[in-house]
């Protein structure tokens, strides 16, 4: 995608993550839908609520390695393998991180946690199992419960300076 500004669409909002693109000069769309806090799957459930397939949503998930904070992003659809995320990070041991902790990490909360415009910057790695071409569309979380950003592989991965490698 060229680099030109966001698409603002009527579910037009400001949050960290859209800051960030736009400094960026990273072509995205924003997407609002109706979340539901109690869906079991988050992901699943804003795929669902766009009409987009579970696997062009990425969810964001926080994990310690050795100790060490670590952004994970996989398709909404997918499990991450704890052993294959160590390994991604050089490392013997990986668990997620307790919500409350994730929160206060990332300055989202748990349901809104998107890659982009975190408080701090954390290694991030991309499932290799959830992407399928640099300009293909994903979307990811856009910093609030009720917010997409739709964006090309390609542009998510250098916006996130990420590992692109098998997690699940």
């Amino acid at each position: 995608m060229a680099k030109t500004p966001a698409t603002k669409t009527p579910a037009t909002k400001t949050t960290r993550a859209t800051l960030a693109l736009d400094k960026a000069g990273i072509r995205y769309s924003l997407h609002a839908y109706a979340y539901d806090p109690d869906a079991p799957r988050i992901g699943l459930q804003a795929a669902e609520a766009l009409s987009v397939e579970p696997g062009r949503v990425l969810k964001t998930l926080m994990a310690a390695v050795d100790g060490r904070t670590v952004c994970l992003l996989v398709a909404s659809d997918k499990e991450v393998s704890m052993k294959r995320v160590a390994a991604a990070f050089s490392g013997k041991a990986a668990a997620m991180l307790k919500p409350a902790d994730a929160e206060r990490l990332t300055g989202y909360h748990v349901g809104g946690i998107s890659p982009l415009g975190r408080k701090r910057v954390f290694p991030t790695a991309i499932d290799a199992g959830s992407l399928s071409d640099p300009a293909a569309e994903i979307h990811v979380n856009g910093g609030g419960r009720d917010l997409q950003i739709r964006l090309t592989e390609g542009d998510l991965a250098a916006a996130l300076t990420a590992l692109v490698v098998p997690l699940t």
